[in-house]
């Protein structure tokens, strides 16, 4: 039964994920597609860490992927706010 959710996860992140990068592609301006590089940093990489705690349990694999997620979603408003600032400062 693991394994069934495990599997169901991990196509959930990877569906989310495509749709992600799908919407970068075809956004025509840059702020535009920073809304989807916004959302392939949370709800996909949520899903992944799920399927990696349902398999790995709070091992020392979970926790690495626990860390990995928790740091990149710590970190990643600041690089997008950045990115953001920067775009503005070139288009003007």
């Amino acid at each position: 039964m693991t394994n069934v959710v495990v599997d169901v996860l991990l196509v959930l992140g990877v569906t989310l994920e495509l749709a992600c990068v799908i919407g970068v592609v075809v956004m025509p301006t840059t702020f535009d597609r920073l809304h989807y590089v916004g959302a392939a940093a949370t709800v996909p990489a949520f899903l992944v860490v799920a399927a990696v705690l349902c398999r790995e349990h709070l091992s020392g694999g979970g926790l690495q992927a626990i860390a990995a997620v928790g740091l990149m979603f710590f970190l990643f408003p600041v690089l997008l706010t950045a990115t953001a600032r920067a775009i503005r400062r070139v288009d003007e």
